[in-house]
């Protein structure tokens, strides 16, 4: 049988939480979630997960911060990071740069409202399946 793969999801918002936990889990994969920054920081340290998607507007660590100091640590550098942002097509209109996105080391970006076919299939790309 093969092995189940684990994603982290990140983000703030319980409703989306829950929407990519029971899209992901009738998927075949394991879900972990964490609710702000530093619980997700957290959270890919003990678990080690397969892949990571990550909310950019967050309380405490935003998810900017997060996947500079993931790709940072040596610990979990190499676990695949999508990231997932509702404000893709209105960065002017927020405090978040363009170039701060372009700074980030993630493999994959997805825009809010998320399509759950185009979401099953970028994570599938991740994880390689």
């Amino acid at each position: 049988m093969e092995r189940q793969a684990k994603i982290l999801v990140i983000d703030d918002d319980p409703d989306m939480v829950e929407m990519l936990t029971m899209s992901l889990e009738a998927a075949s994969y394991k879900v972990i979630s964490a609710y702000n920054g530093v619980q997700g920081l957290q959270q890919a340290r003990v678990e080690q997960p397969d892949a990571i998607i990550l909310d950019i507007m967050m309380p405490e660590k935003d998810g900017f911060k997060v996947c500079k100091e993931l790709k940072s640590s040596e610990e979990t550098a190499d676990i695949p990071i999508l990231i997932l942002t509702a404000v893709g097509d209105r960065f002017a209109a927020t405090h978040y740069a363009v170039s701060m996105g372009l700074e980030l080391d993630s493999e994959d970006y997805l825009d809010k409202p998320v399509d759950r076919d185009e979401l099953l299939r970028r994570v599938g790309a991740l994880v390689g399946r």
